[in-house]
């Protein structure tokens, strides 16, 4: 038998591990290279934003919405695109995602979404769907370049601050309020159940509020106080400015007099040709008051639109509906310094008005001043005046021809619910007149509650205290509002006693006539103690004095303790306007020898 000759095996036939040859080794690593880097070749083809507006479904619709934001395009030239919102950056979480979009690739090839119109009518469908991805998240893919961690309060609004802390503590995420950042807003169709639902704060995204922002929070806080602080010396300087210009005329003209009558009494002077000391006549301080020493605050009214209270309850119409009804907040806290803009928005009608004057003027700013003498309350308002501008949907331009300006005030205790916070917002309601909801006047005119109401004008103001429920949200079609549901006479009767009304004082300048009234059931214009006026209107410029007695007897009329701290609200109607198309404040508050 011949011998048997091994030969070796060359090195890449070689077996290693489970019988595995060096050189398929070799091959099968050369192969996973090749298909690792084909395979995120892939994926990042088409993870850019030219492959997702490849399609024209999102080219003609989304992509279109979406260049105008400031995603787009901004000051920084940060981009922020389609991948960087809706894909997510670990890797099996865009695996997952790349995996759901084969769903989308369906929807392409059925032509689901391949008109405008098909796309709008599954807009909110797939706007939920990308929302409770990024709730349960807790907004990853915003947090990708949006650091909570990392903001600073300084470089932000005081109604942003406010939120983000809010977010910190109580577990928002970004998407609750971010919603329609970057496309068509579809918020407003949720009902607020939904909103309820899908914008609860989560427990679990509750974070430690980072030092950095605490830092920037005391920062902007001290700056603010200062800056505020440097206002009110820059005041007081010119109050005594003018207080020793005052002083300095008065002992001129003292002066002059005493140096006429020496030359007078000395026959330096004849009836006929000698110097007399002459002085015009002071003006009118406004009934005694010197207003030069008093603190004033400014305040910016603003035209309101068709926010009514039912509006500003509502969810999906009003962002800060949740702070203001379950938070307490007022409506200062958010937009004690955004009034201007935000009556730009509503007089132009990009936002809640349905008869736009984009001519009318979008605030007014005015300073008010408080006084008191141990019996009288002294309210001073002064604003710039306007020019006619002609209201466009009403013959003649002039809405109340009769008057120029109407200068009403409102009084409250917290007796009425959410004044405190609101200021005489809870008066008005979507179904008064002017509003969007409001009756037909035979409607009205037909009804039961027609009995005990005066509709001779319409529905006027009244209060939730005097009625037996009303529909804030509209849900099912229902008409938003509760004229018609009132309370018993008893009842409204007790709700007078108990102070569940709002003081209201008006003064009207076309004939100098004041009214006052209460809202309750409705608005009353008479039956109050009654206030005097000193009006006039100066270079332009109107200046309204109102006095009117602390104490008083009347129903609907507040005895205002010295004690106490009441809510306040004004409104005017300029330019022989009426109804709701005015301008009106915020919630304010009004205490005697306080700051508060």
């Amino acid at each position: 038998m011949s011998d048997l000759q091994f030969k070796k095996p060359g090195m890449m036939s070689r077996r290693i591990v489970l019988g595995t040859t060096i050189g398929g080794a070799v091959a099968f690593f050369i192969f996973g290279i090749i298909f690792w880097g084909g395979f995120n070749t892939a994926m990042e083809a088409t993870n850019n934003l030219e492959f997702c507006i490849s399609c024209h479904e999102m080219e003609e619709n989304v992509y279109k919405e979406y260049k105008p934001t400031i995603h787009y395009s901004n000051r920084t030239g940060v981009r922020a695109t389609c991948p960087d919102c809706h894909v997510p950056d670990p890797w099996i979480h865009k695996m997952v995602r790349k995996i759901q979009a084969s769903n989308e690739v369906f929807h392409k090839i059925m032509g689901t979404v391949d008109t405008p119109e098909k796309f709008d009518k599954h807009r909110l469908t797939m706007a939920k769907r990308v929302w409770q991805a990024m709730k349960t998240t807790d907004s990853r893919e915003c947090r990708n370049c949006h650091n909570f961690e990392s903001m600073n309060p300084e470089f932000q609004r005081p109604r942003a601050r406010k939120q983000h802390l809010n977010a910190f503590e109580t577990g928002q995420t970004c998407i609750d309020c971010h919603k329609g950042i970057a496309h068509k807003h579809v918020r407003d169709q949720l009902s607020d159940e939904e909103l309820e639902t899908i914008e609860a704060p989560n427990p679990e995204f509750v974070r430690k509020v980072p030092q950095l922002y605490l830092d920037g929070l005391a920062r902007i806080e001290a700056k603010e106080k200062e800056l505020a602080e440097a206002e009110q010396a820059a005041k007081q300087q010119s109050r005594e400015q003018k207080i020793a210009a005052q002083k300095a005329e008065k002992e001129r003209i003292a002066a002059a007099v005493a140096s006429a009558l020496a030359e007078y009494k000395a026959g330096a002077a004849s009836s006929s040709d000698g110097a007399a000391a002459t002085t015009g006549a002071a003006p009118s301080a406004g009934f005694g008051i010197d207003w030069s020493d008093v603190p004033d605050r400014k305040i910016t009214l603003f035209y309101p639109g068709e926010t009514s209270m039912e509006w500003v309850m509502t969810g999906k119409d009003h962002g800060g509906a949740r702070p203001l009804m379950i938070g307490g907040d007022r409506c200062i806290t958010c937009h004690d310094k955004e009034t201007a803009d935000m009556g730009k928005k509503m007089v132009t009608g990009l936002k809640a008005e349905s008869h736009p004057q984009p001519d009318k003027r979008a605030s007014i700013a005015v300073n008010v001043q408080a006084a008191h003498d141990g019996d009288n309350l002294y309210l001073r308002f002064a604003w710039d005046d306007t020019d006619h501008v002609p209201v466009p949907f009403v013959d003649g331009g002039k809405m109340d021809p009769e008057n120029p300006m109407k200068l009403a005030v409102m009084l409250a205790t917290d007796d009425v619910e959410y004044a405190d916070r609101s200021g005489c917002w809870q008066t008005c309601h979507h179904d008064v007149r002017t509003m969007p909801d409001t009756p037909a006047a035979d409607a009205a005119s037909g009804s039961e509650a027609a009995k005990r109401l005066d509709l001779a004008r319409g529905i006027t103001k009244y209060l939730k205290e005097s009625r037996t429920a009303i529909e804030v949200q509209g849900r099912r079609g229902k008409v938003r509002g509760g004229w018609d549901k009132l309370k018993s006479e008893e009842e409204v009767k007790t709700a007078l006693a108990a102070n569940q009304f709002m003081d209201l004082l008006r003064y009207k300048s076309g004939k100098g006539e004041t009214e006052d009234g209460y809202i309750l059931d409705q608005r009353y214009m008479t039956g109050g103690q009654g206030f005097e006026v000193d009006a006039r209107n100066e270079g332009g410029n109107w200046i309204v004095v109102m006095k009117r007695r602390l104490v008083s007897d009347k129903a609907g009329d507040l005895s205002l303790a010295m004690d106490k701290v009441y809510n306040f609200g004004f409104a005017i109607h300029d330019d022989y306007s009426n109804a709701r198309f005015h301008h009106v404040s915020l919630g304010y508050k009004l205490a005697f020898d306080s700051a508060a």
